[in-house]
């Protein structure tokens, strides 16, 4: 089947919404061309680590599940992401079973663990969920007030166990896992949804302590999500999510081919004083598939800005074609 730019355009779109009142901006994007959203959290709960007294309070599994199949109306293949985190955050939170907390996970078998998460997939899967947008794999052994309360330790080997066996029991029920945030960010002053901030540790250390990617890789995680700020070491200029230099390591050097899914476009040590188009159009370039924005009535403007780019050659139609058509394979799984 042959796909306009339009098309392409918004395949490689992952809207994130902190409601489920998104039928007026999807259901337009959707008959265009668009086949991904992401379900998330406000931000008090994303820095509270947890779904408010107010969403927990009306939000039931009848009512998360009917707005998705009113999207799946228009997409029938939807792919429907939500952060669920082993030790972070639950977007399912009071509609699903929890996953275990990280103190339990340690001590249970790889077998175990791998039952104890295939279990709260299903469960998503029943709410028609797709896409997990974790394990967290970065390993952080300094400061990272962006990370705080949401990493699986500090020790590279211990969090490759939990990613792997994380990867292995959500993957068996049919979700995929996106392991974030590639190359690993074990150090940061500040958050990079907040402020234009860098990772500065050596080559040699975030290498080290990449094994939790490693393992993930491994384990056959479908999808790896790439960071919000540069990792001076393989690149100073562009955000991990922007950059050749970093998505070719993880092609490369970690031998990745799957579905390649950029943080935040929207963050400030993404955008670098750029508009959302030109860091759009240079996470493509870059190599990404997948792009995850905020969602609102800016999505048509942004889509059709990208088609146009790739009209006039300022990306590659064939690179855009290849990432739309890595994201429609992967809802092509469900």
């Amino acid at each position: 089947m042959t796909f306009s730019l339009e098309q392409d355009a918004r395949a490689v779109i992952l809207p994130a919404f902190d409601t489920l009142d998104v039928a007026e901006v999807m259901i337009p994007f959707l008959e265009k061309g668009g086949c991904s959203l992401l379900i998330g959290e406000t931000r008090a709960e994303y820095v509270a680590r947890a779904m408010s007294a107010e969403r927990l309070a009306v939000e039931t599994p009848e009512l998360f599940r009917a707005s998705i199949d009113r999207l799946r109306s228009v997409c029938p293949q939807l792919i429907v992401a939500v952060d669920q985190e082993l030790g972070g955050i639950q977007r399912l939170e009071g509609i699903a079973p929890p996953l275990p907390s990280l103190a339990e996970a340690a001590g249970l078998t790889d077998e175990a663990l791998i039952e104890r998460c295939r279990l709260n997939a299903a469960a998503a899967r029943d709410l028609s969920v797709t896409m997990f947008l974790a394990p967290i794999a970065d390993v952080v052994d300094g400061q990272n007030p962006w990370l705080r309360g949401r990493t699986m330790g500090s020790d590279p080997q211990s969090v490759a166990r939990l990613a792997a066996a994380f990867v292995t029991g959500v993957q068996s029920a049919g979700i995929t896992a996106v392991t974030k945030h590639f190359p690993g960010f074990n150090d940061l002053a500040g958050d990079p949804a907040l402020v234009d901030i860098s990772l500065k540790s050596a080559r040699e250390h975030i290498l080290q302590n990449s094994l939790p990617f490693r393992a993930a890789i491994a384990a056959g995680t479908k999808a790896v999500m790439t960071g919000p700020a540069p990792v001076i070491a393989f690149d100073a200029q562009d955000a991990a999510s922007t950059s050749a230099a970093v998505i070719g390591l993880l092609r490369e050097e970690f031998g990745f081919k799957g579905l390649i899914v950029s943080d935040d476009l929207d963050a400030p040590a993404t955008l670098r004083g750029r508009t959302l188009l030109e860091t759009a159009i240079a996470s493509i370039n870059a190599g990404a598939d997948l792009l995850l924005v905020g969602g609102g009535s800016h999505l048509g403007t942004l889509c059709d800005g990208i088609a146009a780019a790739a009209r006039i050659g300022r990306i590659s139609a064939e690179r855009l074609a290849e990432a739309a058509d890595r994201v429609r394979r992967n809802t092509a799984r469900h």
